[in-house]
């Protein structure tokens, strides 16, 4: 099991975003989570990447455990030299990208893994120029953030988290800035990430493409799990009336 989360509450001052979240990634699975705007879909990823610090439950990758439940019911976090080692096991693309602006393309997915993991430079340079061939953008190397289409950034930023060699990467939304065309393109990547047998979490308004990628799918509302299973069973028959109501604005 790459990643495992127990419980989980979030509270935004006195809102509880997140109600007793449970769910598990085991390896080379895809995972899709759907559901309205303001389910905690993105919170729930935030949390499960530490951008959003938990009130209480338990957070594990790799059975190593980073966040637990203490006596006082608070969770307490591993110190930030052991989060940083944690954090190796996951990459995370942002729906706005998020490059380096005044860095080049080869810059911005080369820097972490030499700096950060402290990796031989001429080995992830070579890796570098493999992922932007993946993405169809090694003739973007030398270009800036601000050179390239939405859907171009997108691809860098995948290459990027690729570059860390991550065990889990997770996707909040990586095509709502985007136009229906280069969401095409980006979505393209994804599946191909898929059928490499990558393990992903992603938070996505993309139905067909949840339904055509993922093995299991997850209904979020109101910051509650509400459905869970197979893309099969939560597409073509769900059981709750809510999961029901929401296809059903989506087919309209």
């Amino acid at each position: 099991m790459i990643l495992e989360m127990k419980n989980i509450k979030k509270n935004f001052g006195s809102l509880e975003v997140l109600h007793d979240i449970s769910f598990s990634v085991d390896n080379g699975e895809v995972i899709s989570i759907i559901g309205p705007s303001g389910s905690g879909k993105s919170t729930l990823l935030r949390s499960a990447t530490f951008l959003e610090r938990i009130d209480s439950g338990s957070i594990s990758y790799m059975d190593e455990e980073a966040v637990s439940t203490g006596e006082d019911g608070k969770a307490h976090y591993i110190s930030k030299a052991e989060l940083r080692e944690v954090k190796n096991f996951f990459g995370l693309v942002f729906q706005q990208f998020n490059l380096f602006p005044h860095k080049t393309v080869f810059q911005n997915i080369t820097e972490a893994p030499i700096i950060i993991q402290k990796r031989d430079k001429e080995t992830v340079k070579k890796e570098a120029i493999e992922l932007l061939r993946k993405m169809g953008l090694e003739d973007k190397k030398d270009s800036y953030p601000c050179q390239l289409s939405g859907g171009q950034q997108q691809r860098v930023a995948i290459a990027r988290a690729l570059a860390m060699k991550p065990d889990i990467l997770f996707f909040d939304e990586p095509t709502s800035a985007l136009d229906p065309e280069l969401t095409i393109e980006v979505l393209k990547i994804i599946k191909s990430l898929a059928e490499e047998k990558m393990t992903m979490v992603i938070v996505t308004h993309e139905m067909n493409f949840a339904r055509a990628v993922s093995n299991r799918v997850i209904f979020m509302d109101g910051g509650y799990i509400i459905e869970e299973g197979d893309p099969e069973s939560v597409f073509g028959n769900p059981k709750m009336e809510r999961t029901k109501q929401f296809l059903r604005s989506y087919e309209e």
